[in-house]
């Protein structure tokens, strides 16, 4: 009987809603004994928690697999995550990489950096457009992401923390915008958070890149991409299986294909 060849184990995985949520996202919020810290603001106030079932899946991950965050968190978000990363990191939706000393991968790096001043000057007139919206109308909170010295992209979330401002802001100020009409920026709404990014920055671009490097040291790969969004959907499909939280935005079109 032939043997089979030794194959390494990556999966590239979503953190946020993935592998931990906000309180209020847990199904027993603070009464669930069982809750794990996982990720703090930056005063140090928790603000991330596992479940029980989510711990379980963090070691069954670290038993065996080369695990490869993928995230919108940028370094410092990060870095408020309490988990033993030893790979590489996707930050900031696929704009920056980290090499397992968590310094920056320049190569990557330089291949955004010329294109990206154009999809910049776009992103600040949408930007400019949705500062006199939220202008007159309440509870709006706008962030332009600025990490290593860059603004990559911005997010919009409301102290409501209901999604339908957030749809009306869309429908009104984004989906109109020409730029997004024609594909050169991108929108994301899930839940309180719509993020607004340029084309060149996505979570596929990146994991890709990476698949092709470990590809080079090791032709033989499996791998796995789990996340929770339509943004980790791109990345998961390059992966050899995926795999999907409950009751989140990819598992909800999933339970919708089905009954449809």
């Amino acid at each position: 009987m032939d043997t089979l060849r030794p194959m390494q184990r990556y999966i590239f995985l979503d953190l946020d809603d993935t592998l931990f949520q906000t309180l209020r996202k847990c199904a027993l919020g603070a009464d669930d004994p069982a809750l794990q810290i996982r990720a703090r603001l930056p005063d140090g106030t928790p603000n991330s928690f596992a479940t029980q079932k989510q711990q379980w899946l963090w070691d069954w991950l670290d038993n065996g697999f080369k695990i490869v965050p993928v995230t919108a968190r940028d370094v410092h978000a990060f870095e408020r995550v309490s988990l033993p990363f030893q790979e590489e990191v996707v930050l900031n939706h696929g704009a920056v990489i980290l090499d397992k000393q968590r310094r920056v991968d320049q190569v990557w790096m330089d291949s955004l950096l010329p294109a990206l001043p154009a999809y910049t000057e776009l992103l600040q007139v949408l930007w400019t457009a949705v500062e006199a919206y939220a202008k007159h109308h309440f509870g709006f909170k706008l962030r332009l992401v600025n990490d290593f010295s860059i603004t990559w992209y911005g997010v919009i979330k409301h102290s409501s923390g209901l999604e339908a401002p957030l749809q009306a802001l869309l429908d009104e100020v984004v989906k109109p915008f020409s730029a997004i009409m024609d594909g050169r920026l991108y929108w994301h709404l899930n839940g309180n958070n719509l993020a607004l990014l340029p084309k060149i920055i996505n979570k596929e671009a990146a994991v890709s890149y990476l698949m092709a490097g470990y590809r080079q040291t090791n032709p033989q790969l499996l791998t796995f991409g789990a996340g929770d969004s339509y943004t980790d959907a791109a990345f998961m499909l390059l992966c050899d299986y995926a795999l999907i939280p409950k009751n989140t935005q990819l598992f909800s079109t999933l339970a919708r294909a089905k009954c449809a």
